[in-house]
């Protein structure tokens, strides 16, 4: 499969678009809008961390805090629309693995009513395998920050 990038700004990505774009659904969609999408370089999602997320039952019940790992895949849902938008490949089933994850660390608690903007910007990108910079914002202070790397994959036959 042959992958090619298209140099062009957007302004903003809405619920409907990202569900053409990747396959994450409730309860594992961690993004609600994507902006200031530069094709094959960055883009800066949204989420608002609601009281009603499920994994605040358990994590933790009398002080919910947003677990780290949904930080990384919300900053990694705002990568994979990068990618998809940038080699144009919407509607195509195609989807993005994490290969890897590091220089990560954790900053500030997350909790709910906190707006997430996760800020990515690609490091490197060779066909099916981008590596990223994320670094997800509340009120203007990083929550987290990770390096990470994924592929591009067919679905599962």
């Amino acid at each position: 499969m042959g992958f090619t990038a298209r140099d062009e700004t957007l302004e903003h990505v809405d619920i409907n678009e990202i569900k053409r774009l990747i396959p994450h659904r409730y309860p594992f969609l961690m993004i609600e809008r994507v902006f200031n999408i530069k094709h094959s370089e960055s883009a800066v999602g949204l989420k608002n961390v609601s009281a009603n997320e499920p994994h605040f039952e358990g994590h933790f019940p009398a002080a919910p805090v947003m677990p780290g790992v949904l930080i990384v895949e919300a900053m990694a849902q705002t990568a994979s629309v990068v990618v998809v938008r940038s080699l144009e490949l919407a509607d195509k089933g195609l989807l993005v693995y994490f290969m890897s994850l590091e220089k990560t660390k954790f900053r500030r608690v997350v909790e709910p009513g906190d707006q997430l903007e996760l800020h990515v910007s690609v490091v490197r990108n060779r066909g099916k395998v981008w590596k990223f910079w994320g670094e997800a914002k509340v009120e203007g202070q990083i929550a987290a920050e990770a390096e990470f790397t994924a592929m591009i994959q067919d679905p599962p036959a």
